[in-house]
């Protein structure tokens, strides 16, 4: 790649996550470690169009960041105690540059080290998308409906408490995986979800994550392989990369699940996807990713049968909010309950949900329309299209929704 600039963004987008999680391991300072790495990629932007990109752009950026690091650290006399350690980084890095080897892929530490129980429990997941995915706290606020701010604050403290309190940086033992495991399962499928908004596929970084947190959980499986909702998430996710390409149209337009061409999914993806999901079975303890992979393996029958088996949806929709009565979960049910029962039981569902919750929930306002729109309320609809439309990201949904809106008018 000969276009330095391109060639920055693709070695954020494909190394971002490992080289933080490299360094961070070593430094056991996540904060230091993600502000070398910011100073190494501004360098890169600087060097990279005079000098031209290096033949490998990860080792560059890895010598560059321990290099801030170890500065950083010889400017500061409170952490005079840590450079030691950051000289070992850096004969560590050294080494592997000289000798052409790949660092180490630390990614799936560093988020079990995240969920450590020292760390306030609102902020593992959060900080996780953070420093190990790569998420912006605005998108990580966006996620979980909060203020930026407060994001922000919440993951600053994460940070410091890692540091201070001396959490180790290590797997934890065996005996400790369990414990810890919901925040990660939550981090890889909160990152899978960011990188599946991106449907108009313009954020090359965002289809990354999907990929990222597909091959993570590949990892996690290796390291867990007899946990059955490590197998649903897995299987969920696969269910759903097996649909990427029917979601764009020949001109690049969303087409929604309803309207895919069945001929375009990924059937080895949806087998492997359906293996997962029946060995996870076996386990006999059912969790919230083998209930949404349930769910996605019903869509992925329409294959064989032609049709959709909404009352077979809407009851593992109801398993899942048992479970985890997440928003999304909750107007997913109220969607389900619609398309098996009518607009005015998924409406009823769709109401019952506290307004507050709901306010920047872009899923919510859409089937609030589709909704309004079925029952002849037009003037709500409307307005709740209006809504959707406003709080939608990517460019293509939005067309759609305009559309929709056009041709219900």
């Amino acid at each position: 790649m000969n276009d330095p600039h391109r060639a920055v963004e693709r070695a954020a987008r494909d190394s971002y996550s490992r080289l933080i999680a490299f360094l961070a391991a070593r430094s056991r300072d996540v904060a230091a470690a993600e502000d070398a790495l910011s100073d190494a990629f501004h360098s890169a932007l600087e060097t990279w169009p005079r000098t031209g990109v290096p033949e490998r752009p990860e080792a560059w950026l890895l010598t560059a960041a321990r290099r801030r690091m170890i500065d950083s650290a010889r400017h500061a006399r409170v952490q005079v105690a840590a450079l030691p350690t950051l000289l070992a980084i850096a004969d560590e890095a050294q080494e592997l540059v000289v000798n052409a080897l790949q660092f180490p892929d630390e990614r799936l530490k560093l988020l079990f080290i995240c969920a450590h129980p020292a760390i306030d429990a609102a902020a593992r997941t959060p900080l996780m998308l953070q420093t190990v995915l790569g998420l912006s706290a605005a998108r990580i606020a966006s996620a979980f409906l909060v203020q930026p701010a407060a994001m922000g604050q919440r993951l600053s403290r994460a940070k410091t408490r890692i540091r201070d309190a001396g959490i180790a940086f290590d797997l934890p033992k065996a005996s400790e995986l369990p414990t810890r495991l919901d925040a990660v399962l939550e981090a890889i499928y909160a990152a899978y979800g960011s990188g599946w908004d991106d449907i108009a596929g313009a954020d090359p970084r965002r289809h990354g994550l999907a990929l990222e947190a597909t091959d993570l959980g590949r990892l996690l499986l290796q390291l867990m392989p007899d946990e059955p909702e490590v197998q649903g998430l897995l299987a969920l996710m696969l269910y759903c990369e097996s649909r990427r390409d029917a979601r764009r149209g020949a001109i690049g337009c969303y087409v929604p699940l309803s309207q895919q061409d069945e001929k375009r999914w990924s059937q080895p993806m949806i087998d492997e996807a359906e293996s997962l999901l029946a060995l996870a079975s076996r386990a006999g303890r059912i969790g919230r990713f083998q209930l949404e992979a349930a769910i996605q393996s019903v869509h992925a029958r329409r294959v064989l049968t032609g049709h959709t088996d909404w009352e077979a949806i809407a009851l593992f929709y109801e398993g899942v909010v048992r479970v985890a009565p997440t928003i999304g979960a909750l107007v997913g049910r109220a969607a389900a309950i619609a398309q098996a029962r009518g607009a005015d039981a998924g409406w009823a569902l769709l109401e019952a949900i506290p307004a507050q919750t709901v306010v920047s929930y872009q899923p919510y306002w859409a089937l609030a329309a589709h909704l309004l729109t079925r029952m002849q309320r037009m003037t709500e609809a409307k307005a709740a299209r209006d809504r959707a439309i406003g709080l939608c990201e990517d460019p293509t949904m939005r067309e759609f929704l305009v559309n929709e809106g056009t041709a219900n008018h």
